[in-house]
C-alpha cells in the first residue's frame, strides 16, 4: 500500500513563503527558528521538508540551547544530517555566540512576544497537560529567572495570585510576564484565559508588580494576549 504521508517540500511551498526568500525580502528576524535551521540544511530527506526537519532537531534537542550543546556526532546521528550540514549548524551556532559574547548588555533581553516564545516555545508546546509558568524580569527587562507554577487545568478559580506574585517579590523582579500552553497545538486564547489575565492584572497592578504580557504557545504558534486585547491593561 502507498503511503500517503508524504510532506511537503520546500519547493512545494509558494515562491514568496519560502524561508530563503522570505529572508531576502523581509530580513531574517522574520523567520522563526525552524525556519532559520532549513536554510542551513538546504533540503529535507525522506518526504520530509527542511523546515520539518528543522522542527524535528529543535524538538529533539528541546529547543536551541539544547541544539547548541549538541556534540557534532549528535547532529550526524539525525537522519537527513550528515557531516556537512552538522558543520554548517555548528559553525552558525558558533557564530552567534561570538556576537553575544560582544554585546552582553543584550544578553537576555526581552522586547517583543517572539522574545518570550523563542525561550519557551519549542519546550512547552509539546507538554500534555497545561502548564503556567513566569518569566521574572528586572527594571530594563532583563530576563532573571523562569518559574514552573502550575500544571494541570489551568482557569481563575485554581490559580492563587499570592503563588504567581511571590517569586517576583522574593527574587526583586520589576514585572512579570505569564506563559501558558495549550496542548491542542492551538494558541488562541480562551474567555478564561482572558478572565484570568485581567485578574493577574489588577493584582499586579495592585502589588506594584506589573504583569507585561500573558503569551500563550502551541504547536501551530504563540499568541499575545496584551497584542489582542490592549484594553486589559490600563493606559
Amino acid at each position: 500500500m502507498a503511503d500517503n504521508k508524504v510532506g511537503y517540500r520546500i519547493k512545494d511551498i509558494e515562491q514568496s513563503q519560502r524561508p530563503r526568500e522570505r529572508l531576502e525580502k523581509q530580513g531574517a528576524s522574520v523567520l522563526n527558528d525552524a525556519e532559520l535551521l532549513a536554510i542551513l540544511l538546504r533540503v529535507g530527506t525522506h518526504g520530509m521538508s527542511a523546515v520539518q526537519m528543522g522542527q524535528r532537531m529543535l524538538y529533539h534537542f528541546e529547543g536551541l540551547e539544547g541544539l547548541q550543546r549538541a556534540t557534532f556526532s549528535e547532529l550526524c546521528q539525525i537522519d537527513g544530517v550528515g557531516p556537512a550540514k552538522a558543520a554548517q549548524i555548528k559553525a552558525a551556532i558558533e557564530l552567534g555566540i561570538r556576537i553575544a559574547k560582544k554585546q552582553p548588555e543584550e544578553r537576555g533581553l526581552i522586547t517583543s512576544p517572539q522574545d518570550v516564545a523563542d525561550r519557551v516555545q519549542y519546550k512547552m508546546a509539546h507538554f500534555e497537560q497545561e502548564e503556567l509558568w513566569i518569566l521574572l524580569l528586572d527594571t530594563r527587562n532583563h530576563h532573571i529567572r523562569t518559574e514552573q507554577l502550575y500544571r494541570g487545568s489551568l482557569n481563575a478559580s485554581t490559580i492563587r495570585p499570592a503563588e504567581i506574585f511571590k517569586s517576583g517579590i522574593r527574587h526583586n523582579a520589576a514585572s512579570l510576564i505569564i506563559v501558558h500552553n495549550h496542548p491542542s497545538g492551538d494558541p488562541s486564547p480562551s474567555p478564561e484565559d482572558i478572565h484570568l489575565t485581567r485578574m493577574l492584572i489588577e493584582a499586579g497592578n495592585m502589588l506594584e508588580l506589573p504583569i507585561l504580557d500573558h503569551v500563550v504557545v502551541g504547536t501551530k504558534g504563540f499568541v499575545s494576549i496584551k497584542s489582542l486585547h490592549p484594553e486589559l491593561w490600563p493606559s
